[in-house]
């Protein structure tokens, strides 16, 4: 079929060979990276309840992990469409090694207060900001056009295993042989990323503004910047509904996770390894849609991939609502899984193809804090609904939500314009600067 009557991309499915190895090097240090970065998360809040039971204390940590996204998601957009996002890519992660690293040796020697803890974490979650948005801002100039969704998927596919499987048993695991040992393979695994990171050739620093001198673009600040990349972001009907969509429907989903413990517990009669099967069955499930996703999308064609996506998302809330089966909730966050892999994909995928090179950073980042907005709200609201309410009451909530929003935004992702958005190209007035610069091969080079 042609992509007018498919609603996609003509996508390679054939492999990896084709990503080429500037992908599959950054590939593998973004995998790695996550898998240092879960360690980290499961270890932190066991080291402190360890020394407290002060829920305050414990939950500060989920805090402070989250903060840095909704302070710097937007200015960390800007700074990836300034500078080489290689260069930035291969700073932020020494930093984290040292960081890391004084936090390992503080826990080894006893001397790693709560305090000290935040800190290193509110480092290292601004750091992650700031590398997710140039990673993703280098894809489309790491792989061809084609090959976009196939490149995420395994981007998205390698973070949900190492995070969502390996990270929580490996961690918990070394946390009982030694305290400080996930701290210090978290320090590691950032440092065979930035080795990884800078094996990648080429230059990948964003052309100036169309129209505008590079040196006059450098002297705008930081706030009209953001609002350039906003700006497009809002005249974009497609991405702008995918962005607010992520937004809502996180507040719901975060909502509906924040208070799952007590389902588990009270309606599904699981005990704590049950409750972590109920995640490992959605990371399985991620797993699974991020490799088959390319060709998925391929097949069905990206416009019912997000319309079934949606109404797979109200079922999840519908069978958190209403059923009393473990299996049954196990097999909808299984599917759920598969979805926001598929939904990953999509939607990083089109806006890649859609934005601007220069712009890549900022509309990145904007999604970004949209959905880190959504998460933090929902975590605050999931609980007080509950509270209020009954304990199915926000499950309730986000199956009506869920509803609302595939009535309202169905004809949005109608398969001729979503096959437009596919055919369209980007502002070709920007691109990366010639290899001739550093000696590598043109950061866009590869971009078909």
């Amino acid at each position: 079929m042609d992509d007018e009557s498919t609603g996609t991309a003509a996508v390679d499915s054939g492999g990896t060979a084709g990503l080429g190895g500037r992908f599959a090097r950054l590939w593998a240090a973004s995998t790695t990276s996550a898998l240092g970065s879960g360690l980290a998360t499961i270890a932190t809040p066991l080291l402190i309840a360890s020394r407290t039971s002060d829920p305050l204390l414990v939950s500060g940590a989920a805090a402070v992990a989250w903060l840095p996204w909704l302070l710097f998601a937007l200015p960390g957009g800007v700074l990836v469409d300034r500078v080489d996002r290689r260069r930035l890519m291969l700073t932020v992660d020494w930093v984290r090694v040292v960081a890391m690293g004084v936090l390992a040796v503080a826990v080894l020697t006893g001397r790693a207060t709560t305090t000290l803890l935040y800190l290193v974490l509110f480092a290292i979650n601004t750091g992650e900001i700031v590398f997710r948005s140039a990673s993703q801002a280098m894809v489309p100039a790491v792989v061809p056009r084609a090959r976009l969704e196939r490149a995420n998927g395994w981007l998205i596919g390698g973070t949900t295993l190492m995070q969502q499987m390996v990270a929580g048993p490996l961690g918990g695991f070394l946390f009982v042989v030694a305290a400080s040992i996930p701290y210090f393979v978290n320090a590691g695994t950032y440092a065979v990323s930035a080795i990884l990171i800078g094996l990648v050739t080429g230059v990948y620093r964003a052309a100036p503004r169309p129209g505008s001198a590079a040196a006059v673009r450098e002297r705008r600040s930081v706030r009209a910047e953001i609002s350039e990349g906003f700006r497009w972001l809002v005249r974009q009907r497609l991405l702008r509904t995918m962005a607010v969509l992520i937004g809502l429907l996180n507040v719901t989903l975060t909502a509906a996770t924040a208070v799952l413990v007590l389902v588990a517990r009270e309606r599904l009669h699981l005990g704590s390894v049950g409750y972590g099967l109920l995640f490992t069955s959605m990371a399985v499930g991620g797993v699974l849609g991020s490799v088959v996703g390319d060709r998925l999308i391929s097949r069905v064609t990206a416009t019912w991939t997000i319309r079934v996506g949606l109404l797979v998302e109200a079922g999840l809330h519908l069978a958190l609502a209403a059923s009393h089966s473990a299996y049954l909730i196990g097999f909808a966050l299984f599917a759920f899984g598969v979805h926001g892999s598929l939904w990953s994909i999509v939607a990083g995928s089109l806006r890649q193809r859609l934005t601007p090179p220069h712009l890549l950073g900022r509309v990145g980042s904007t999604n970004l804090f949209i959905a880190a907005g959504g998460n933090c709200v929902g975590a605050l609201l999931g609980g007080v609904v509950a509270a209020r309410f009954g304990l199915t009451a926000p499950y309730w909530v986000g199956f009506v939500v869920a509803l609302l929003v595939s009535a309202a935004t169905w004809r949005v992702f109608d398969r001729a314009t979503v096959a437009q958005a596919y055919r369209q190209q980007p502002d070709p007035a920007a691109h990366a600067e010639p290899a001739a610069a550093s000696g590598g091969g043109t950061a866009g080079a590869t971009t078909s």
